[in-house]
């Protein structure tokens, strides 16, 4: 593992990984929020979705890739994956950078967000089983009540681009039917592939239900610790942006494309013998 000088290596990347698509949405807003910082994206597409595996199995998916990452020297780690922030992100922990995952960000605002105090959880079966969400809400508000429900189609219907197809429209009402009885006024969208269906889950849910995506929030945390370990990237220059896929490089590369209204995005193939 490489041994990394903090303070004299602020020019060096922040590595994000995901399952495969829905980090993004995380690199998307720290892109805005952070334009000199280089990046580099990890989207596990061929092992996508984390969420129907086991927690052993989660865990040594996420420190294979976070390994790669710190192979490319990167100065933080950003785990843009709610179901490997659920099961892994304590095991990251011990890593020689600082780590941060989307939980937490997302759990604060929802309380920020919520008047009524109810709120409601979808994600992948991993994160929902965790109960990750239930526990850092009401770590921020023990007046909360929380309901969670698993939505394990969601994952592939955006990888497959389907995001507003009439299918998954009726899935998402299928899902969300519990829910509707609940009197929400808060949804917490429990996997950085779900604020890619933003305007189905809308639809079903109402225009008074706030959807709460973690990503912003992520990235404004990221802000704040590269901040606080004098990391930020005090370059003149735009930031570069390095994106790694292990499998389908060049339909990630085009379904990125549309996602960050990029260009040039082409991403290299990470085989799993480099990590």
């Amino acid at each position: 593992m490489p041994n990394l000088n903090m303070n004299d290596n602020k020019q060096l990347p922040i590595g994000v990984f995901d399952s495969g698509l829905g980090g993004l949405t995380v690199v998307k807003e720290l892109s805005k929020i952070l334009p000199k910082e280089n990046l580099i994206y990890v989207g596990d597409t061929a092992r996508v979705p984390y969420g129907t595996k086991s927690p052993d199995i989660i865990r040594r998916y996420a420190q294979q890739i976070a390994f790669f990452l710190l192979q490319k020297r990167a100065k933080m780690i950003v785990v843009a994956c709610n179901t490997a922030s659920a099961v892994a992100l304590k095991t990251l922990r011990g890593l020689p950078v600082p780590v941060v995952g989307v939980i937490d960000p997302g759990a604060r605002a929802a309380i920020l967000s919520t008047v009524t105090m109810r709120v409601g959880v979808i994600g992948t079966p991993a994160t929902v089983a965790s109960h990750a969400y239930k526990k850092a809400i009401r770590k921020y508000s023990s007046r909360a009540k929380v309901w969670e429900k698993p939505c394990p189609l969601f994952v592939p219907l955006v990888e497959e681009g389907w995001l507003t197809h009439p299918l998954t429209k009726k899935i998402a009402e299928e899902y969300l039917r519990p829910f509707i009885s609940k009197k929400l006024d808060t949804l917490v969208l429990g996997c950085t592939h779900y604020p890619l269906l933003k305007e189905t889950l809308s639809s079903v849910m109402g225009k008074k239900v706030a959807l709460i995506d973690s990503a912003f929030e992520t990235a404004r945390e990221v802000k704040q610790l590269l901040e606080k370990n004098n990391l930020l990237n005090a370059s003149s220059k735009k930031g570069k942006l390095t994106f790694f896929a292990t499998d389908r490089p060049h339909s990630f590369s085009r379904l990125a494309q549309q996602f960050l209204g990029r260009r040039s995005i082409q991403a290299k193939r990470l085989t799993f013998d480099s990590i």
